[in-house]
């Protein structure tokens, strides 16, 4: 048994919203640090952001899963999820903390289909909340569509097993058309430039834009 936690991590400055896998022999395989804090409000304003998505090789008593993760609004970010695949994630998973309603579902939902990869979701559980949730990214099968759906939670809190078929998916990415089979980067430069414009310009915590963006 792998296990994913998550905890507030000491850093220098201001701490970090952190998860750390820790791997079936007790050894810590991957921490990742959540890029998009939520600067519009507390109290994730005061934290420092990370830096980039990573994906390490889980050992598990069926081989190695590529596996990587994202931590709650990151989830909203294409960019996130894609980042990701192109390090290679077959599972990423993604432990959230807030209201789970159909847009983020769905958001969800995409982010499988459009990076053939698992995405498993861990969600509080309680009135409003719930609804953890995971997509094995396998969007057609035997020349028709098919529903991504694994598992989806109720409110209540529990054990909700999803299970992945890593070799239908493998399969699945070495024929079908999405993830990096077709992408052209170079018409892309537009989404790594920092400037920011109107009508997407907010304030950060101190006054400027937000940290990472800049003004025209």
């Amino acid at each position: 048994m792998a296990i994913a936690l998550t905890y507030l991590e000491s850093w220098d400055g201001a701490p970090r919203n952190t998860l750390s896998l820790i791997d079936r022999h007790g050894r810590l395989v991957l921490t990742y640090a959540k890029v998009h804090t939520c600067v519009f409000d507390l109290p994730e304003t005061a934290l420092t952001p990370g830096e980039g998505f990573e994906v390490c090789a889980l050992d598990t008593a069926v081989g190695e899963v590529m596996t990587g993760a994202m931590i709650c609004y990151d989830r909203e970010f294409p960019e996130s999820a894609r980042a990701l695949m192109l390090a290679g994630a077959e599972i990423v998973l993604t432990p959230n903390a807030c209201e789970l309603e159909i847009n983020r579902l769905s958001q969800f939902r995409s982010r499988a289909g459009e990076n053939m990869t698992g995405m498993a979701m861990a969600n509080y559980a309680g009135p409003g909340w719930g609804h953890s949730v995971a997509h094995d990214g396998i969007a057609f099968a035997g020349g028709r569509s098919r529903d991504t759906l694994v598992v989806e939670a109720g409110e209540a809190a529990g054990v909700y097993p999803a299970v992945f078929d890593l070799e239908a998916l493998r399969d699945y990415r070495r024929r079908e058309t999405w993830g990096d089979a077709f992408r052209r980067p170079a018409a892309y430069r537009g989404l790594t430039g920092r400037e920011v414009r109107e009508p997407f310009v907010r304030l950060g915590p101190e006054g400027g834009p937000v940290p990472g963006r800049s003004l025209p």
